[in-house]
């Protein structure tokens, strides 16, 4: 059986490959357009919409991981927001998927997010698969669009759906808002967030990739939506703590209330972003813990050891790795 990656220059796309090759699989990897090095099982696609070709690339494959996607930009400068994440997220996820369906593709795993459920957990119990979701931004709505399609799909074909929804992913080599908060905290500047209480789940790409390997055999995935997380959730003091002694920093935090925060967000148009960074989000993997026999392989200690010595050599190398 060989599995067609999507999306596979990407953070978990390449950690993916590494780990289908660590144990064995086939599989190819899909490019927007082919990297300056590359092998004889890469496939470059070009741009992903309704209109995108995959007949070449599907052939003889048995298994489609579809990660690429237009990822959720805070600042997105395009006019028409929506549109542009639907015609990637939603219209392109579709068209691969029935594409993939006409060719005999036995299982496809669709890498949606967290988003679908909501943006915050405050105040309520932690995100599970049976919530009605609350999606509220347009990288959002694509995902549960996309979702609802392919549950038609595999209503009205033999192919299965499996649809896997990640919260905050982080890892070595990680970007955007996980990067931003490493790098501040790896200063030596004292940090105000002692007294934040908050509660958030995440997931080391590692655990993601594992359970992502899990989806592509286990016949109890067939059309199935799964969250899953390391298991461990924390306070932002807690994971800047970590961080900080990950880097042989000391902590260095203060106290400043969390209604502080509250009030400066809203005066300055940005209780979004606060919320994302104070606020709580949980998610509950029971589901793929009972359902699929799932663990987390590794900790969030190790996983943040291993992102923090990947940042590390990027600094000393330069920031050209």
């Amino acid at each position: 059986m060989t599995i067609l990656i999507t999306g596979a220059s990407g953070f978990v796309g390449q950690s993916l490959q590494a780990q289908l090759a660590e144990k064995s699989y086939s599989y190819k990897a899909v490019f927007r357009k082919l990297p300056s090095v590359s092998d004889e099982d890469a496939i470059a696609v070009g741009s992903i919409d309704a209109s995108t070709d995959w007949s070449a690339a599907l052939q003889g494959i048995g298994v489609v991981v579809h990660l690429a996607a237009r990822a959720h930009i805070m600042k997105d400068k395009v006019t028409e927001s929506i549109a542009e994440y639907r015609r990637v997220n939603t219209d392109g996820a579709l068209n691969l998927a029935r594409q993939s369906a006409s060719a005999g593709v036995k299982r496809f795993i669709f890498i949606s997010s967290i988003k679908v459920n909501g943006e915050t957990t405050s105040g309520a119990s932690a995100f599970t698969e049976q919530h009605s979701p609350l999606t509220q931004d347009a990288y959002g709505i694509s995902k549960k669009e996309a979702e609802d399609g392919l549950r038609e799909i595999a209503l009205e074909t033999a192919m299965e759906v499996v649809i896997i929804r990640p919260p905050l992913v982080y890892g070595a080599n990680v970007k955007a808002n996980f990067l931003n908060l490493m790098k501040l905290t790896d200063t030596k500047i004292p940090l105000p967030f002692s007294m934040i209480k908050n509660m958030r789940s995440m997931v080391y790409v590692e655990n993601l990739v594992d359970f992502i390997i899990t989806c592509i055999e286990h016949p109890r995935a067939a059309n199935q939506t799964y969250l899953i997380s390391d298991g461990t959730d924390l306070s932002l003091p807690v994971l800047i703590k970590t961080i900080r002694s990950s880097l042989g920093r000391p902590e260095r935090l203060f106290p400043i209330p969390k209604f502080c925060f509250c009030f400066v967000g809203a005066v300055i148009r940005k209780s979004s972003i606060v919320d994302r960074l104070i606020g709580d989000l949980q998610v509950d993997s029971s589901k793929a813990v009972k359902t699929l026999s799932w663990k987390p392989p590794y900790t969030f200690q190790q996983g943040i050891d291993a992102t923090v010595a990947a940042y590390i050599e990027d600094k000393r190398s330069g920031g050209n790795r």
